[in-house]
């Protein structure tokens, strides 16, 4: 089953009232080459200034990103051609990246590749460790910058190392 890790930013806490202005994922594997990178204009006329600026994007900026059903459809295309078979969605902190991606999946496409389900890192790396208060993030090589690419790229570093470190888990 093909893990792909995603990351997500956005100008406010929930889709629909606010946008997901990008979002990166990396299918997991040793080489982390295969990348999806899109930057969606926004949907609504909120946004949150303090949210916003995780991104490093200005409101101007954003209001010429690509149309979102566009980025979708992309995203959609490039998960076809580099997933066979049932497709897993793990993030950092699913319950905010996941609610993104999905709304924007249903809402633009119709559906959601990814079925039904997501897995979150933090939980996978508590279980793994029998412990609630680890954290999973001194696993990843690659600086967490809010670009989203690098973010779950470093993800995807941090669950390559839990599967070195015993996790019992298939890639293909």
């Amino acid at each position: 089953m093909p893990y792909v890790m995603v990351d997500i930013e956005s100008d406010g806490p929930i889709p629909g009232d606010y946008s997901m202005i990008c979002f990166g994922a990396v299918i997991v594997e040793p080489e982390l080459n295969r990348t999806f990178y899109g930057k969606l204009k926004p949907i609504s006329v909120q946004f949150i200034p303090d949210a916003l600026a995780v991104s490093g994007f200005t409101r101007e900026e954003c209001l010429a990103f690509d149309d979102p059903k566009q980025v979708m459809e992309q995203f959609q295309e490039w998960l076809a051609s580099n997933c066979k078979g049932r497709t897993m969605f793990v993030s950092d902190n699913n319950g905010f990246d996941w609610q993104f991606i999905n709304w924007y999946f249903h809402h633009f496409i119709g559906k959601n590749p990814f079925g039904f389900s997501s897995t979150n890192l933090g939980s996978l790396y508590k279980g793994m460790q029998k412990d609630t208060f680890v954290n999973f993030k001194h696993l990843r090589k690659t600086k967490h910058t809010h670009d989203p690419v690098d973010d779950a790229r470093g993800n995807a570093e941090a669950l390559l190392q839990m599967k070195e470190m015993g996790l019992k888990i298939s890639f293909s």
